[in-house]
C-alpha cells in the first residue's frame, strides 16, 4: 500500500520483527476481509427516515462502505477515551470560523451531514465488527502487537444495544443561511449520556467537514455582493429587481472538485446565493436533504467537442446548427475554437445576425481563452460593432437584448471584480456579462480560508463543571473560547458569542437541531436562502 519507497525502519519497526509478524498480519488481513464479506452478505440496508441512508446503502461495489460512523474519525481519536480525566461524564465542544478572508460567514451544510450520517440507528454490531477488524491491523505493531484497550468496543456496543444505535448527543446550531460575523460560535455539540463523554470529539472529524459548504457559500455570497454593486453602479437596477442577477454566476465546478460529495455540498452552498448551475449533484443534494425540488437551472450550451467536430471550415455551420436546434430561449455557444474575433464579426455579427435578431430568445457568446479583462472588452466591442448598443441610466453601454456574453475561463472572486471594474471604466454595463466559475468556486479554498475549528470549551469531571480553554503562547490567534456558549443579538443587531456560561438562554440564537439520533428541525432551502439575504 505504501509503494517501494516505504521503509518500516523509519517508523520504528525493526527488520527482525517483520518476518515474525508476517503470518499474524496475513491472518488479520484475511480475517478482516471475511468479516467485511459476512457483513455485506448478511445485512440488507434500507434508507433511513429523515433523508439519509444507513451504511452500505447505494449502488456500486459493496454499497457505501464509507458510511460507518465508528470509522468516520481520525485514527488517534479511537484511543482518546483513555485520555480524559477520571470521572469525566460530559464533554461540550463548539465549531467556529476563527477568522479568515471574509468577515461575514454564511453558515450552511449541517443538515446534510446530520441526515446522511447521524440520524437514526447508525451504530450496529456489524459496523462495530467491521471497524474492529480494521483497527486490529491499523494499530498493530510487529514488536508490541495490538492493545485491545485502544478500541472502545464496550461503549460502542452500549450505544448499539442500550441506545438502539442512536447517538447520544445534542447539537445546537445557528439556523442555516444565517450570516454570522467570523470569530463566533456556529454550533455546539455535547454528549447526553454520561457513559459517552468520549463521543463528542470523536465526531469532530466528520462535522468539521462543514467548513467546506460553509466556505463555498460564504465566498459565493461575497461574489454576489460584488455583482450587485456593479449592476447598480452601471444602471442595471432592473436586473436586480427582476431577480436575474441570481443567474450572473453559473457553477461550472462539478468536474473540478475532488468528489461527488464535494460537488453536492459545495454546489448546494453556491445555490444558496445563485440559481444557475451545471452541477447536477448540487440539485440532488438540495432536493434530498433540504426539500427543494427546483434549486437551480441551466440552458442548452455547446462545448468544444460539439463545435470542432464540424471542422474549422464548417464552424459557421456548427453555430447555425445551434440556433436551428434551439429556436427559442437562451442558448450559449463557445466561440473561440479557432478565432473568437472572426466568430463575433463574421459569423455571429454577419452571416447569422438576422437569425439572432429575429430569434425569440438570447444568444450567449462564450470566449474561453485570452487575457483578462482584455478578451471580455474585445468581445463586447466586436459584438457592438455589428449589433449596436443602447445606454443605461448611468450612460453605460448595453448590447441589444438578443445577445449577451459569458466568461467562464479564469474566473475567481478577484478576476470577477477586476473584469467588472474594467467594464465599468470602459463604459460597459455589468448586465452585458455573466460568469461561469469552476475550480475557483468549489475547489480553490480550504479549511483555513475561514480558519474553521472545533474545540472543547467545557466538561463535567467528577460532578464538577469545568471550563476548558486552549491558549498557546506561540499563536494567540488559536486561543479558544471558554465555557458554555450562547450566540446573542445585541441592541445593534450584531451577533456576538457570550462565553463562560454567562449568556441568556432566552436570547440564544443556537437551536437544538439534533438530539439523541433524531433531527429536531428540518430546514427548507427556501428559508435558508431568505436568511442569507436578510
Amino acid at each position: 500500500h505504501f509503494g517501494s519507497s516505504f521503509c518500516p525502519k523509519q517508523i520504528g519497526w525493526p527488520s527482525q520483527a517483520l518476518s515474525n509478524s508476517a503470518s499474524r498480519f496475513t491472518y488479520r488481513s484475511e480475517a478482516m476481509g471475511q468479516s467485511c464479506q459476512k457483513a455485506s452478505a448478511d445485512k440488507t440496508y434500507e434508507p433511513r427516515a429523515g433523508g439519509g441512508t444507513s451504511a452500505g446503502a447505494g449502488a456500486g461495489m459493496g454499497g457505501d462502505k464509507f458510511n460507518n460512523i465508528v470509522m468516520m474519525t481520525d485514527s488517534y481519536k479511537v484511543t482518546h477515551h483513555l485520555q480524559y480525566p477520571p470521572g469525566t461524564t460530559r464533554v461540550y465542544s463548539y465549531f467556529e470560523s476563527r477568522g479568515g478572508e471574509y468577515k461575514d460567514v454564511c453558515f450552511f451544510g449541517l443538515q446534510y451531514f446530520l441526515k446522511k450520517y447521524l440520524v437514526g440507528p447508525v451504530v450496529t454490531k456489524e459496523k462495530i465488527d467491521e471497524a474492529e477488524a480494521y483497527f486490529k491491523i491499523h494499530f498493530s505493531h510487529p514488536t508490541w502487537g495490538y492493545d485491545e484497550k485502544l478500541f472502545n468496543r464496550a461503549s460502542w456496543e452500549y450505544i448499539a444495544n442500550k441506545l438502539k444505535g442512536m447517538l447520544p448527543i445534542e447539537i445546537k446550531a445557528v439556523p442555516e443561511g444565517t450570516v454570522v460575523p467570523y470569530k463566533n460560535v456556529l454550533f455546539t455539540l455535547e454528549n447526553t449520556d454520561d457513559k459517552c463523554y468520549w463521543l463528542t470529539n470523536y465526531l469532530e472529524t466528520l462535522l468539521v467537514q462543514l467548513w467546506y459548504p460553509t466556505t463555498v457559500c460564504t465566498q459565493s455570497r461575497e461574489q454576489k455582493k460584488i455583482i450587485v454593486k456593479f449592476l447598480q453602479e452601471t444602471g442595471c437596477q432592473d436586473v436586480i429587481d427582476s431577480g436575474l442577477h441570481l443567474f450572473k454566476l453559473h457553477d461550472f465546478g462539478f468536474r473540478g472538485v475532488s468528489s461527488v460529495e464535494s460537488a453536492a455540498t459545495g454546489g448546494a452552498g453556491h445555490l444558496v446565493n445563485f440559481m444557475g448551475t451545471d452541477t447536477m449533484a448540487a440539485l440532488m443534494c438540495c432536493k434530498e436533504y433540504y426539500g427543494e425540488a427546483a434549486s437551480g437551472f441551466s440552458i442548452p450550451a455547446s462545448e468544444h467537442s460539439t463545435m470542432t467536430s464540424w471542422g474549422k471550415e464548417k464552424e459557421v455551420d456548427a453555430m447555425r446548427n445551434m440556433l436551428e436546434k434551439y429556436p427559442k430561449g437562451l442558448v450559449a455557444c463557445v466561440s473561440d475554437s479557432y478565432d473568437i474575433y472572426k466568430a463575433c464579426e463574421e459569423y455571429w455579427g454577419t452571416e447569422l445576425k438576422k437569425m439572432i435578431e429575429s430569434r425569440d430568445g438570447v444568444l450567449v457568446v462564450r470566449p474561453d481563452s485570452g487575457e483578462l479583462p482584455k478578451i471580455v472588452l474585445d468581445v463586447l466591442s466586436k459584438l457592438e460593432s455589428k449589433f449596436g448598443s443602447e445606454k443605461t441610466s448611468t450612460g453605460h453601454k448595453k448590447l441589444p437584448p438578443c445577445i449577451r456574453v459569458i466568461q467562464g475561463d479564469g474566473i475567481d472572486i478577484k478576476s470577477l471584480e477586476m473584469i467588472l471594474g474594467a467594464m465599468k471604466d470602459a463604459g460597459w454595463a455589468a448586465d452585458n456579462l455573466a460568469f461561469g466559475s469552476g475550480g475557483a468556486l468549489l475547489q480553490q479554498l480550504h479549511r483555513d480560508t475561514q480558519k474553521c475549528a472545533f474545540k472543547c470549551s467545557n466538561a463535567v469531571i467528577a460532578g464538577e463543571n469545568v471550563d476548558v480553554v486552549k491558549d498557546p503562547v506561540t499563536d494567540p490567534g488559536k486561543k479558544s473560547k471558554k465555557g458554555r456558549l450562547t450566540l446573542e443579538k445585541g441592541s445593534d443587531g450584531i451577533l456576538t458569542t457570550v462565553t463562560e456560561g454567562k449568556g441568556n438562554a432566552d436570547k440564544d440564537e443556537l437551536k437544538t437541531v439534533f438530539l439523541n439520533g433524531k433531527l429536531m428541525i428540518d430546514q427548507t432551502f427556501a428559508d435558508i436562502r431568505a436568511r442569507s439575504n436578510a
